[in-house]
């Protein structure tokens, strides 16, 4: 025992990593996923990992379930399956507030048993919008109970988030380092965490129901305007809906200038639109000129834009005569959407991005925590969770929202893309989960057949399919695989658990050493994601449970699953993603996501110590 014990170079190293790891991914100096790929490398040049095997993760089953089930995801959105949803919640909700709370959560909780969390969040975002501007209910009391049961209805299938994808890769690899005689750990069905996934969403539903909702009202009483309409642009952003044209005379000192160097000028209102000739553009490129006759399409206060047009000789006219056409609320308007954690845009200005010349969308504003920005916007570095005000043509906008580089919250007129495929998309899907349940075959392989099926059919295009892959989260997991594989084949991971069992006092029940693993990782969550908590827990899990004579599968399931009990920080991205458009302060999310995570965690350890009881005793 005591030679197993002993700490060796090899595990100074991978413990190391690990510390390394951690520390990047808390003080954000370098993006996560350069992280992982900086880790890979050196565990291959030290030779903790053979060579040949080093870039396994890239083509395990759980990289491949992973984009598998974004493709699935951007299928089922394509045949706009989730307008049809809003629209069914609003019929069968009947206007009661707490029945359509109850049907919306619930149903998002089973969405994301087949479809990576962020994804179901971004597909929900405009269905809520949607939904608080129908109802009484406001963002505040929806996003975070549809948060909360996203991230509970993860755990009802081993595909539903990243660390359940990860677990049965972990458990196999655990495999080549258990003590001889040791029975084999065995890689875990598709529906093995089921029991707990329903009792994760059930208890969200009551928590919400008898607790979480009373608290977000109180919050959010003065809070009662629910649509994003121009009356909440008005009062959240000073952006006053009222549009003017302003025609430029001979006199006037923008002549000659850009469109840039204009809006530049003191107390220049929005402009969002510029005539010059026969050429009408909405949300025109900052480098465009301005001449004698060129006609401005401004937004602001009447009296703000009547003083502006006054003092640089620019004939004012209320009606619309030559942009009645583009500002026409059923094809342009102004609309709110979030920059994801996986965002291109993240440390990027709108000027570098050059979205109007690009995409054709006007930056009015920023919202970063609690804070509008609406001076030099376009100079602003972008941050995940940002809000953004946009104008633009509504087609623009969704041309734009596919690069998925930011989620529109705003619930705007867009062309389902694909709806007479909605059948064929919900059969591949059904045929794809019953070949699951009754085949042996692995989970990548099943979901896999579903994409052909998708693309075959015509749901999907191939192209369609590769930009919906997130290339960050497939990187972050393929290059930190190694380091789990790392932990336990140099002994590390036994080494820690072993010291930690010693230390601990004699005849401690395994229920308080669990709890304490899913604590663990829980606060490990909240610093190094879930999938970085993942990778290092299990194999830690595995070792302890071995010698503490506790079940290994059942400690590794405990912490693969508290790895997504993160529902009070940014850190989570279905958390960092609901912050803004519903305006939550970080007190807010505290004081309602902290005694759901305690809850999630009693929940966990509580159902799954019975089901591996029930299963023993059925053995």
């Amino acid at each position: 025992m005591d030679t197993a014990l002993t700490l060796t170079n090899d595990m100074k190293l991978v413990l190391g990593l690990v510390g390394f790891t951690m520390a990047m991914f808390l003080f954000e100096r370098i993006r996560a996923d350069v992280v992982a790929l900086i880790v890979l490398v050196i565990l291959g040049l030290t030779g903790l990992v053979a060579p040949e095997e080093l870039f396994g993760g890239f083509s395990g089953n759980a990289v491949m379930s992973i984009i598998a089930t974004t493709i699935l995801g951007a299928g089922l959105d394509r045949t706009g399956a989730l307008n049809r949803l809003a629209s069914w919640l609003l019929r069968r909700g009947h206007g009661i507030e707490q029945r359509l709370l109850l049907m919306t959560t619930g149903i998002a909780g089973l969405n994301s048993s087949f479809m990576q969390n962020p994804s179901v969040m971004a597909l929900y975002l405009p269905v809520a919008s949607r939904l608080a501007s129908r109802s009484g209910l406001s963002l505040q009391r929806l996003l975070q109970p549809i948060a909360a049961a996203i991230v509970m209805g993860g755990a009802l299938t081993m595909v539903g988030n990243s660390p359940l994808i990860l677990l049965n890769d972990l458990l196999v690899s655990a495999n080549n380092n258990l003590p001889s005689g040791m029975a084999t750990l065995e890689p875990l069905r598709m529906f093995a965490p089921l029991p707990v996934g329903v009792a994760l969403i059930a208890a969200s539903l009551l928590y919400f129901r008898f607790y979480g909702d009373k608290k977000l009202r109180e919050e959010t009483e003065t809070n009662v305007a629910p649509a994003r309409t121009e009356s909440y642009f008005a009062s959240t952003y000073g952006i006053e809906g009222d549009v003017f044209e302003m025609t430029v005379t001979a006199e006037s000192p923008l002549v000659g200038m850009s469109l840039g160097e204009a809006e530049a000028m003191h107390d220049a209102p929005l402009m969002l639109a510029l005539q010059t000739g026969s050429d009408t553009r909405l949300s025109p490129p900052a480098d465009m000129r301005i001449w004698v006759g060129s006609v401005l399409g401004a937004m602001g206060a009447r009296q703000a834009v009547h003083d502006f047009a006054q003092n640089h000789f620019l004939r004012l006219s209320s009606r619309l005569r030559h942009f009645g056409d583009l500002f026409n609320p059923s094809r342009a308007g102004i609309s709110e959407a979030v920059i994801p954690p996986t965002s291109r845009y993240i440390g990027k200005t709108a000027a570098e991005l050059r979205l109007r010349k690009q995409s054709g969308i006007s930056l009015l504003a920023i919202n970063r925590d609690k804070k509008v920005m609406r001076e030099d916007v376009r100079k602003v570095a972008l941050r995940a969770g940002d809000l953004l005000v946009f104008h633009s043509i509504w087609q623009d906008l969704a041309v734009a929202a596919e690069s998925r580089d930011f989620v529109v919250v705003t619930d705007y007129p867009k062309g389902e893309q694909r709806p007479h495929k909605f059948k064929i998309a919900m059969t591949i899907f059904a045929i794809t989960i019953l070949i699951a349940l009754t085949s042996k075959l692995p989970v990548s392989l099943t979901l896999m057949t579903g994409v052909a099926g998708m693309l075959v059919t015509g749901v999907l295009r191939m192209d369609e399919a590769y930009a919906s892959i997130n290339w960050k989260t497939v990187f972050l997991m393929a290059g930190l695989i190694p380091l789990g594989w790392a932990m336990d084949s140099s002994g590390a991971a036994a080494w820690v658990a072993g010291h930690t069992v010693e230390r601990l006092p004699e005849g401690i029940p395994v229920w308080m050493l669990e709890i304490a693993i899913a604590l663990l990782t829980t606060a490990f969550s909240l610093v190094i994601s879930h999938v970085g908590a993942t990778i290092v827990m299990v194999p830690l899990a595995i070792n302890l449970a071995l010698a503490a004579g506790g079940n290994p599968t059942a400690f590794a399931l405990i912490v693969a699953l508290s790895a997504s009990n993160n529902l009070m920080t940014a850190s989570n991205p279905v958390i960092s993603m609901i912050t803004g458009p519903a305006n939550y302060t970080s007190r807010q999310l505290w004081r309602v996501g902290g005694p759901l995570s305690l809850v999630y965690t009693c929940v966990v350890v509580l159902t799954i110590n019975l089901m591996f009881w029930w299963g023993a005793r059925g053995g």
